[in-house]
């Protein structure tokens, strides 16, 4: 792997769509750079400190969230003069969206009082009144024609479906829940799932027509639904749960196929490949050495020396550290907190916040887990390569975890002090970027041969 060097962040970073930029927020001022060369092609000035980036779509505009003023900005690349600022005025904002066209910012007003459609083409707006949600309960259908609102009135949820042409409201129907958390499109948009709150174990499958096709409550009395995530192929449905149980559910009759338990202890009979994290020090003599501390690296160890981590393979049983959460707390820290698919649908990889160092990743076409991955410290993120199988996770710590269907290794950051909180991929897989609590910076992986070999070590 290739590192760049270090750059300077105080907010959020991405990748444009055509994976050509990458927007870098630094307190009021947005910075664009460039994929390949890392140089500044454009920097813009905001009224207030950014919390918010997202580009639109087709990778010209792209809107910033300042949201302690509160007030959006927009900017285009193309047109470095031409300025766009929306404010709600006592209303407020509280989240802001493109639409698939990249013509249009949807707002959502403090306290989900109404929700705005802004045209860049011209000044009308249309209002839908009574979002649910500020950030969630906005889906749009794979080819952007439609999208699915969540409101509620009269103490009831609905979901409406809007043209994204017009902006007028298609169809709206009520859903069967007592307070909705979320929902999201199917892949082939044949259908949209609407989840309840964790209060009430509730998974609904309508038709954009609101049909209800499917209700599905795997038990009651207990916290319930906590993520939720079509298959990229949308043959199936993956939810977790507070019971720290991960169900599956195919999209032919809506009934559950597979449902996996994350044990606290791995006994055999079991299949999967478990690779723990241990420390590895390399005893080097640097007695005669004179480095300045600008040039010790982030691995280095005064009372050790340079430290390596590998992964090794554990027998069998092995137990995991376990957190229970207390009881007179909300939002426990237990259940299926993160859960992500493989490209290929194959797998599935998740994280039960009750064990918050273990990654369990399921093998879809055998229905068991296929390995497991013990991190030292609290995985913060996990996401998989966009054009192969391959996950990739951090910790926060300088090193930086992966795994293939061949094995898993160690990567360390070369960078002195820089610690991976957070990672995300551009779109064609070419560059990884990387997050530290102020800066950040880029990585080239190498793409997976046909048959690849790797071993634990760095």
């Amino acid at each position: 792997m290739e590192f760049t060097e270090a750059y300077k962040q105080t907010g959020p970073c991405c990748f444009s769509p055509n994976s050509r930029y990458v927007a870098v927020a630094n307190d009021y001022r947005l910075v664009i750079r460039d994929t390949f060369s890392f140089q500044v092609v454009q920097l813009f000035s905001c009224l207030d400190k950014i919390s918010y980036i997202e580009w639109a779509l087709d990778s010209e505009y792209i809107l910033c969230g300042l949201y302690k003023k509160p007030m959006i900005q927009a900017w285009s690349l193309t047109q470095p003069e031409w300025t766009c600022k929306i404010d709600e005025g006592p209303a407020g904002i509280s989240y802001a969206r493109w639409s698939p066209d990249s013509r249009h910012i949807l707002t959502t007003s403090e306290f989900q009082l109404r929700l705005t459609v802004w045209s860049l083409l011209n000044t009308a707006c249309v209002h839908v009144q009574w979002p649910k949600h500020g950030s969630k309960g906005v889906a749009f259908n794979q080819d952007g024609k439609f999208a699915a609102i969540c409101t509620r009135r009269d103490c009831k949820d609905y979901v409406n479906l809007l043209s994204c042409q017009s902006w007028e409201i298609m169809g709206s129907f009520a859903v069967d829940t007592l307070d909705l958390a979320d929902l999201e499109w199917s892949p082939d948009d044949s259908s949209i799932v609407v989840w309840d709150s964790p209060l009430e174990y509730k998974v609904l499958i309508y038709s954009p027509d609101g049909r209800c096709l499917f209700k599905y409550q795997a038990y009651e009395c207990g916290l319930g639904v906590k993520t939720v995530s079509w298959s990229p192929c949308g043959q199936f449905l993956a939810i977790g749960s507070y019971d720290q149980m991960l169900r599956v559910l195919n999209h032919l009759t809506w009934k559950t196929f597979a449902e996996f338990l994350h044990l606290s202890t791995v006994r055999a009979p079991c299949c999967a490949a478990i690779f723990k994290e241990i420390d590895e020090p390399l005893h080097l003599d640097m007695s005669e050495l004179s480095l300045d501390e600008n040039f010790m690296p982030s691995n280095y160890d005064a009372s050790e020396g340079y430290i390596s981590v590998r992964y090794e393979v554990m027998e069998l049983p092995v137990a995991f550290p376990f957190q229970k959460p207390p009881a007179d707390k909300p939002n426990p820290k237990q259940g299926v907190g993160l859960l992500a698919w493989s490209k290929d649908s194959q797998y599935i990889c998740t994280r039960n916040d009750s064990m918050p160092t273990a990654m369990w990743i399921w093998d879809m076409r055998r229905l068991e887990v296929a390995a497991i991955l013990v991190q030292k410290e609290p995985i913060r993120a996990a996401v998989w390569d966009p054009t192969c199988t391959r996950l990739l996770l951090c910790t926060g710590s300088s090193h930086l975890y992966m795994w293939t269907p061949s094995g898993a290794f160690c990567v360390c950051n070369p960078l002195p002090g820089f610690s991976i909180s957070d990672l995300k991929w551009n779109i064609d897989g070419s560059c990884l970027l990387l997050k530290d609590k102020d800066a950040f910076c880029c990585a080239t992986v190498p793409a997976l041969p046909e048959s690849s070999d790797y071993s634990s070590d760095d």
